[in-house]
Formats: C-alpha cells, structure tokens, sequence
C-alpha cells in the first residue's frame, strides 16, 4: 500500500508496483470469508461456509497457499513503500520526518474509520501505529535489520505461542481441569450454532445504525488489542519489507535467477510445511483449537518464507512480462492500491451486509469466491485507465494531500489541442 506515485517522483519501480497489485488482489482471498461469514470460519470450516466437498478443499487451499502469507506480503510491501517515500522526501528536501508521520496520521485516521463504519477487519490502523516505530529504523544497516527483525519475529511467535499452546494442551486429558475448562469453551465459540456465531449473524444482517453501535459498544477496544496482538509480528514483516527492497529485491535489481531461487526455497519449504500441518487438522477432523494453534502458532515461520518467496515471484513475473498489457494493468492496480484495498471494503459490505443486498451468512465457502474474481476485474479494469489520466488513485490523492496539509496535483495535463 503506498500513496508514493505521482508527479514528485521521476521514475517508479514496476516491479514494486506489480507485486503491491498481486498482494492487494491476494489479501481479498482470505478477507472475502471474513466479509461474508461469522469471525470463526476464518479459522475452521465447521464454523460456517461447508467443511466437507469443495468447500472443505477450498479451505485446505487456503491455508496451505494464502493464509497470513498474503497479510504478510501486504506487510512487507508496506515496509518497502514507506522506506521509498522515507528517501524521496529526503531527496528532495520536504523533511522526511512530518511526510513520513503526515501520512501515519492520516492513514491512522481512515483506518478508525474504515474499521467503525465499514469493516472489522481493518489493518489500517494497525499500520500506521507500527508505522509510526519503523521510521525509528530508515537508517540502520542491513546487519541491524536482520537483528531487529529477528527479534520482533521471535517476540510475535512468542505472543502467538503463549496464546495457543496452552490451547492446544487444554485438550489433554492429563491437563489441569482449568486448562481442560477453557479449551472446551474456546472451542464451543467456533461451533456452526453458537450463541457468538448467532449474534454475529443478526448484528451484520441488521442495518448499519445496529452494526456501528454495536462496534462501538462492544468492538471499541479491538484496533488497540489487534495492536498488542499483532503488532511485533507485523513490524517484523515491515522490516523484512526494508531490507529486501535495501538488498535491491524490491527495487528489480536482482537478476532472474537469484529472484527464482528465493522464490522456489521460499515457496518450496513453506508449502511442503503447510501441507504437513493440513495434514494433521485433516486427521483431527478439523477441529478448532488445533487449526488456531496451526494459523497463528506453527505456520508462522513457512508463512514469513512464503511471503518472501510471493514476492520473489511477482518480481520475477515483471521482469519476465515487463512489456505485457497485464503487468501494466496489475502494476497499476499497486499504484492504487489504497484505493482498491478500502474500495473492496465498501463493495463487499454493500454485497453482505443488512444495510447493502443483505447476503451475510448464506453463501458457501466455495460460492464467495465468484465476487472475489468480479472484484479483481473491477480493480484490473479502472485502475490503469484512471492513472493514465490522474497522478493518484482517488484516495491516494486523498491521502497525500492531508498529510501534506494542501492539494496536490491531480489530474495531469494534456496537450494543447491544435
């Protein structure tokens, strides 16, 4: 996500913009069962959506292939971004320091409003708070990087782990009887006919005064939470961002075969891994507390691989492709890719939610995947026309001129007609 593009700078980095696009068009591919289901079919099929036929594959798919690696793609774009817009504002002399907390201010402020008054599933906020700390490393070298990221990587697989373990022995029948306790009512949450999922369903198919006030009742607190939850894991994705665009990943200077070799040890592993961990909540029949303990706990680190290893991929698809009217159309889909993240919010709430066509809760696992795909061409068809005549995506413009506190240029000039 980056609202870098535009007039100030002379050149741009397509591959950067290639892989930001992949990475806004992937995130939806998780995001779409959390727009249109209850919280806990994110996590276990038995939940919601079907976990038997497709619907049961569906879900493998994803989380062998997508789960928290498109997230931490999404990431580790952001990372690389804000250090690009770091050394333009230095470079041309508007002080690094107010471009760069302008924008995590204002980007701070829509994610309050995207996660109040649109989704709860916003990662905004939680963006530009720990944006707000990685300004703190724009100078360190790349020994540093890896020490930092290291041990914030350590320090969000700690808080996870500290989460889940005790989870997952909860369901030993030599645990103490609180730990048995607890496990029992976790798991009862994530049941196809709990009271938590019944309510979810009533709130999201009610009309948007009901669901808002709700959110604020009940959900005020969650950006903060998600702050403490997530928020060492995120910053290290952040830095992972830093130092393969510092390496010159990111910047398309790496040849093809180094980009392969990243993407096939980065996939490779992370796949083989995943489909072990599949393989073990098949054989416990998909139930919750081994699949939480499996997302947020042991995949972690194949999931960090494959993140990289996505990115090695696009950037090599743009190297290889770097003429294709398709690079140009996800290039442009990155270059906006702001824009196309909360536009995705509104279409998809209008579609599932009771204030829009009222569709929250009745489609199948493998059904909510046609809108994915219609989404993706909306996104594949307007960006580019836009940017061919705008500097900014509309929001990016938006974005740009708040945190710079004035207007900035918009639409770009055309040639005197004769």
């Amino acid at each position: 996500m980056s609202e870098q593009s535009g007039a100030p700078l002379a050149t741009r980095i397509t591959g950067l913009d290639v892989t930001r696009g992949f990475a806004v068009m992937g995130i939806l591919l998780m995001n779409i069962v959390a727009f249109a289901m209850p919280d806990g079919a994110y996590i276990s099929p038995r939940n919601w959506g079907g976990h038997t036929g497709s619907d049961l594959w569906v879900w493998a798919a994803n989380f062998v292939l997508f789960d928290s690696k498109m997230r931490g793609l999404f990431s580790l774009m952001f990372g690389a971004s804000t250090l690009l817009v770091i050394e333009s504002a230095r470079a041309s002399g508007a002080g690094e320091g107010r471009v760069h907390y302008g924008r995590m201010a204002v980007l701070a402020l829509f994610g309050l409003i995207h996660f109040y008054l649109i989704w709860f599933g916003d990662i905004l906020f939680l963006y530009a708070m720990v944006g707000m700390l990685l300004y703190a490393f724009r100078n360190c070298s790349m020994r540093a990087l890896r020490r930092w990221f290291i041990g914030f990587f350590l320090l969000g697989w700690l808080i996870a782990g500290m989460m889940t373990i005790p989870l997952l022995a909860g369901g030993s029948a030599g645990a103490p009887a609180e730990l048995q306790q607890v496990h029992r009512q976790v798991a009862a949450q994530f049941a196809h006919e709990s009271p938590e999922t019944a309510q979810q369903i009533a709130i999201y198919r009610a009309d948007f005064g009901t669901m808002v006030a709700t959110r604020f009742a009940k959900s005020w607190y969650s950006p903060l939470v998600n702050i403490a939850m997530y928020g060492a894991e995120t910053l290290a994705l952040m830095l992972m961002g830093m130092m393969l665009y510092k390496s010159g990943m990111l910047q398309g200077q790496w040849s093809l075969a180094r980009l392969d070799k990243w993407r096939n040890y980065g996939l490779g592993i992370g796949i083989i891994a995943n489909l072990g961990l599949l393989w073990w909540q098949l054989a416990g029949d998909v139930q919750p507390i081994p699949l939480l303990f499996s997302t947020f706990f042991a995949s972690v680190p194949f999931d960090f691989l494959m993140s990289a290893g996505y990115a090695a991929l696009f950037m090599g698809l743009a190297q290889r492709f770097a003429t294709s009217a398709w690079t140009a159309r996800v290039a442009a889909v990155g270059r906006a890719a702001f824009t196309n993240y909360l536009g995705t919010s509104i279409l998809m709430a209008a579609l599932f939610y009771g204030w829009g066509l009222g569709q929250f809760g009745h489609w199948s696992r493998t059904a909510v995947y046609l809108p994915v795909a219609g989404v993706w061409l909306i996104m594949l068809l307007w960006s580019k026309p836009w940017l061919e005549r705008h500097y900014y995506g509309p929001l990016e413009w938006l974005w740009r001129s708040m945190a710079r506190r004035s207007l900035q240029p918009m639409r770009k000039n055309r040639p005197a007609s004769a």
